[in-house]
C-alpha cells in the first residue's frame, strides 16, 4: 500500500499508538501498534466493540494459543473499524467541509492528490468536476495498519503443568503468529535485534511471500541502526525467500523508547552510507530471493526486474521541523520519515491520558532523561514525576519495592534462579539487595548499586496504564503511567489538533521556536553525554578504554561531517547555528573527558 502522506506514526510504548489506526487511517496516516501485550489488546479490544456495536467474545489466557488469537482478533477488530471509517468518508460529498475534505487538505502541498483536489475546488466545468471527483475517490487510500514486533523479547512459556511449551509459543513468535492470521494487509515492525529464531519462523506463513500476480499480502520492516545491521539481516531474510519492503534507520538515542546506541556513529553518518549504498540491497537480495524461489518450486513474477523488489529507506528520530524532514528526503534520499514524540500532544491520534499528556507539554529538556528503568538492562527515554515514577518511588518508601510481575513480558535475568525472572520483580530485587548489602563494597558504591536495582520499574504495566485511563477502563487514581518520549518533545509545548502537527509536519506553519537546536545537534549531545557515562562505568579497564577509544574516534568523524552540513545551505526552519555550537562544545567535553583515559 503506497501511503499518501510522506510521514508515518512510529509505535510508542504498549499503549500510547495501539489505537492510532483507529483514530488517523481512514485519513490516510500510517502508523505502527506495539503487540508485545495481548492482554491490553484483548482490553482495547473489548472498549471499541461495545463502542463500534461489534460483537465481542472473551479470549481468555488460558485460551489454546491465546496469545496469537487475542493479537489476531484485535488486529481484525482494528482492521473492520478502520475500513468502515474510511468507506464512510469515501462516502461523503466533495467540497462540503467534512473529513473527506480533511483528507486531502491534509495531504502534501506537492501531492498530485492536493493538486487534483485544488483544481476540483476551482472548476467551473460539470464534466471536469465528475471527471475529477471520480478519479480522486479511486485515488483515495487508508493508511497502514502496521504492527511492532521487539525481536529479543521473546520468553519462552510453560504450559499448565510447567512444562516448557514449543518455541512456536514463545512471545515473539506468537505475536507474529498473531499478525500473520490477521485480516490486515500491512507489514510487521521488527525492532530490538536480531533474532534468527523468530526470523526462521516467518516462512511458515505463505502471506510472506509473493503470490502468483506478484502480491504481498504482509510485509517485513526492520529497524536498523546501521547498514551492515541492515544488510546481514537482510540477507538472512533473502536466503529464506523473504523481502524487506523497508528499512527503518532511527536515530541510536535522539528516540522515544529504549534508546540502542551505536558506537558513536551519528545520524548523519549513517545516512550518507545508506544513501551510497542502498542500491546493494536489490543487487544483494534479489538473486537469493529468486533461488529460493526456484528450489522451492514457487513462482517469483517478472515484476522482480522492475524495481519492485527494491526496499524502500526511511528515517526517524528526532525530526521537528519540516526543514530536517526536507534535508531527510532530497539530500539523504529517504523515501519518508516517521514522526512519533509530537503526536503524544496530539489527542486525536494517540492514547494518552490527561495527566500525562500536561506533563509532556511542561517538560523542558532538563525534565526528558535517558534512563535505566527498563528491566532489559537497555536505556530508556524518559520524563521525570510520570505516575510510573512516583508509584515506583513510593514503594520503595514503604519498604515493598519491586512489582509482582504480572504480564512477564521482559523477564531475562537468572542471576538468583534457574528460571529467568524480571529485574523489576520483588523477587529479584529483594534478592539483588540483600546480595549488596552483605557484599564488601564501600558505603557509597553499595548505594550506587541499590539505586540502579531500584530504578527498575514494571514496563510491562505501565506503558500501557496511560490507554486505559484515557479510555475509562481505570479511573485515574489508579496512575503508575509510564511514557517513553524523546527529548524532541520538549518543544512541543501544548496539545494540538491533528490538522495543526500535519500542518507543522509540512511546513505550513511551525510549533516550535527558531531556539530549537538541530536534531544532529541534539544527537551529538546525547552521545558526548551517554559515552562520559561509559567512561565512568570503564573505571581504567584497559579492554573497555580501546572501546571508548572507537567511539569518540567514531564521534570526531561525525563531528566533522555535521560542521560540513551545517556550513552548506540550510532548509526552512533549520536552526544551523546550533550544529556549530554543539560540536564546539563536545569538542572542549571529548578532550576533558579523554585527559585522564587511557587509550591504545
Amino acid at each position: 500500500m503506497n501511503s499518501p502522506h510522506q510521514f508515518h506514526i512510529p509505535v510508542m510504548g504498549t499503549g500510547h499508538s495501539i489505537d492510532t489506526p483507529i483514530r488517523v487511517a481512514h485519513l490516510g496516516i500510517s502508523s505502527v501498534i506495539s503487540i508485545v501485550d495481548d492482554h491490553l489488546c484483548e482490553k482495547i479490544r473489548k472498549y471499541y466493540c461495545q463502542v463500534f456495536d461489534l460483537p465481542y467474545r472473551n479470549i481468555p489466557q488460558s485460551a489454546p494459543d491465546g496469545r496469537a488469537q487475542r493479537i489476531t482478533a484485535y488486529l481484525d477488530t482494528v482492521a473492520e473499524i478502520v475500513s468502515r471509517k474510511f468507506e464512510q468518508i469515501k462516502a461523503l460529498p466533495f467540497l462540503a467541509d467534512t473529513e473527506k475534505d480533511r483528507y486531502f487538505r491534509m495531504l502534501p502541498n506537492m501531492s498530485p492528490l492536493r493538486t487534483m483536489y485544488e483544481r476540483l475546488k476551482s472548476t467551473d466545468s460539470d464534466e471536469e468536476r465528475l471527471h475529477l471527483e471520480e478519479k480522486l475517490n479511486a485515488s483515495m487510500s487508508a493508511g497502514s495498519i502496521d504492527v511492532n514486533i521487539m525481536s529479543k523479547v521473546d520468553a519462552l512459556r510453560l504450559d499448565r503443568n510447567g512444562v516448557q511449551l514449543s518455541s512456536d509459543f514463545s512471545d515473539a513468535c506468537a505475536a507474529l503468529r498473531g499478525f500473520a492470521n490477521s485480516v490486515l494487509e500491512s507489514s510487521v515492525v521488527f525492532s530490538a535485534g536480531f533474532n534468527p529464531r523468530l526470523y526462521n519462523y516467518i516462512t511458515e506463513f505463505k502471506d510472506f511471500y509473493r503470490d502468483q500476480s506478484g502480491k504481498l499480502r504482509k510485509k517485513i520492516i526492520l529497524k536498523v541502526s546501521d547498514f551492515r545491521s541492515a544488510l546481514v539481516q537482510g540477507k538472512f531474510m533473502a536466503n529464506k525467500g523473504l523481502e524487506v519492503s523497508e528499512f527503518r534507520i532511527e536515530s541510536g538515542l535522539n528516540c522515544g523508547g529504549h534508546a540502542f546506541a551505536t558506537d558513536g556513529l551519528l545520524l548523519p553518518v549513517l545516512l550518507k552510507e545508506f544513501n551510497e549504498k542502498r542500491s546493494a540491497f536489490s543487487e544483494t537480495f534479489l538473486p537469493m530471493i529468486r533461488k529460493y524461489y526456484e528450489q522451492q518450486e514457487m513462482t517469483l513474477p517478472d515484476s522482480a526486474d522492475d524495481g519492485a523488489y527494491a526496499a524502500k529507506v526511511t528515517v526517524q528520530g528526532g525530526i521537528g521541523v519540516n526543514g530536517e524532514m526536507k534535508r531527510m528526503q532530497e539530500v539523504y534520499g529517504m523515501d519518508a520519515s516517521g514522526w512519533g514524540s509530537p503526536f503524544l500532544l496530539v489527542p486525536e491520534a494517540t492514547c494518552v491520558d490527561t495527566e500525562t499528556m500536561a506533563l509532556l507539554a511542561s517538560a523542558s529538556e532538563k525534565d526528558l532523561y535517558l534512563s535505566g528503568v527498563s528491566p532489559l538492562g537497555v536505556p530508556f527515554n524518559n520524563v521525570r514525576n510520570s505516575g510510573s515514577d512516583k508509584y515506583t518511588k513510593g514503594l520503595i518508601e514503604q519498604g515493598k519495592p519491586g512489582s509482582k510481575c504480572p504480564k512477564g513480558f521482559l523477564v531475562s535475568n537468572t542471576e538468583f534462579t534457574e528460571e529467568a525472572i524480571c529485574t523489576a520483580s520483588a523477587e529479584y530485587q529483594v534478592l539483588k539487595i540483600r546480595t549488596i548489602e552483605e557484599s564488601d563494597l564501600s558505603d557509597a558504591d553499595k548505594a550506587k548499586q541499590t539505586g540502579r536495582a531500584l530504578e527498575k520499574t514494571c514496563l510491562c504495566t505501565n506503558l500501557g496504564t496511560s490507554a486505559l485511563i484515557r479510555l475509562g477502563i481505570l479511573k485515574p487514581e489508579y496512575g503508575r503511567q509510564e511514557v517513553c518520549p524523546g527529548p524532541n518533545v520538549a518543544w512541543f509545548t501544548r496539545e494540538y489538533s491533528l490538522d495543526e502537527m500535519v500542518d507543522h509536519i509540512y511546513g505550513r506553519t511551525s510549533l516550535v521556536v527558531e531556539e530549537r537546536p538541530h536534531m544532529f545537534a541534539k544527537e551529538l549531545a546525547m552521545y558526548v553525554d551517554y559515552l562520559e557515562n561509559l567512561v565512568i562505568l570503564a573505571d581504567g579497564d584497559e579492554q573497555e578504554s580501546k572501546k571508548l577509544a572507537r567511539f569518540r574516534d567514531n564521534l570526531l568523524k561525525g563531528m566533522d561531517l555535521c560542521l560540513e552540513i551545517a556550513a552548506g545551505p540550510a532548509w526552512e526552519g533549520e536552526n544551523m547555528a546550533s550544529i556549530v555550537k554543539q560540536v564546539e562544545f563536545a569538542q572542549i567535553r571529548l578532550d576533558r573527558l579523554f585527559s585522564t583515559v587511557q587509550t591504545v
